[in-house]
Order: C-alpha cells, then sequence, then structure tokens
C-alpha cells in the first residue's frame, strides 16, 4: 500500500511539472487566417495592393469564361458579339457572383469537414490479441 502511494505522489509531481498539452481550436470560426496559406501569390508587405489586383481581375476573368462556356456555348464568333455588346461591370459582376458562391461553397465545406474531424474520437491503437 505504501508504494502505490509512492507512485501516486511520483505521477502527480511529473503531471505538474510538465507543461499541459496546447488546446486545439475546437471553434471554426475562431481560427485564425493567414494569407500566406491560400493558393494565391501575396509577396509580403504588398498583401494589400495584390488583394486589390485580385477583387478586380479574378471575378472578370470568370464573367468572361462564364459568357464564353454557358452564355455563347463555346461559339467564339458568337462571343465576341455578346462580348462588343457587354460591358465591363456586367462581366464582372456575373464572375463576382460565381466566384462568391464557389467561395461560400467551399467556406461550408471547409466547415464541415473541420466539424467531422473534431467529432470523431482518435481511435486508439489496440493490439491483435489471438483469442
Amino acid at each position: 500500500m505504501q508504494q502505490h502511494k509512492m507512485m501516486n505522489n511520483h505521477t502527480s509531481k511529473s503531471r505538474t511539472n510538465q507543461e499541459p498539452p496546447p488546446k486545439l481550436n475546437t471553434n471554426f470560426s475562431q481560427q485564425e487566417v493567414d494569407l500566406q496559406k491560400t493558393p494565391l501569390f501575396f509577396p509580403e508587405g504588398f498583401e494589400m495592393i495584390f488583394l486589390g489586383i485580385y477583387f478586380a481581375i479574378l471575378p472578370y476573368i470568370a464573367g468572361i469564361l462564364f459568357f464564353f462556356f454557358y452564355v455563347a456555348e463555346g461559339s467564339a464568333d458568337l462571343f465576341s458579339s455578346i462580348y462588343e455588346q457587354s460591358f465591363f461591370v456586367l462581366t464582372w459582376s456575373m464572375g463576382y457572383e460565381i466566384l462568391a458562391a464557389l467561395f461560400l461553397l467551399y467556406i461550408v465545406k471547409m466547415s464541415l469537414t473541420f466539424a467531422n474531424e473534431n467529432r470523431k474520437p482518435k481511435p486508439s491503437v489496440k493490439s491483435f490479441h489471438r483469442p
């Protein structure tokens, strides 16, 4: 019995000397956003300039692709006549809506993946024993 008490004292002392394990952030909306981990190119110190460039150019390109593949059905002649008649703002706003919808779907996917990973307990490794 005395030996058991000594072991309990020893384990409690060793636990107090150890640092507690870092807490994992279990709230999806409280995660930190790092622009360096995005698939877009953000040079250090010029993040906001490139964010503005991407905000102007990417929706326009998405709008042009939408007009070419969906509206003009891939026809270069029909696309050139539509493109000449469309305004920059119209093309940009169509691309913006497309990118916004894709971005929202991506956020929902990340949120569901995050919730699924935090919900499941980590599987413990059990050794196989023959009966």
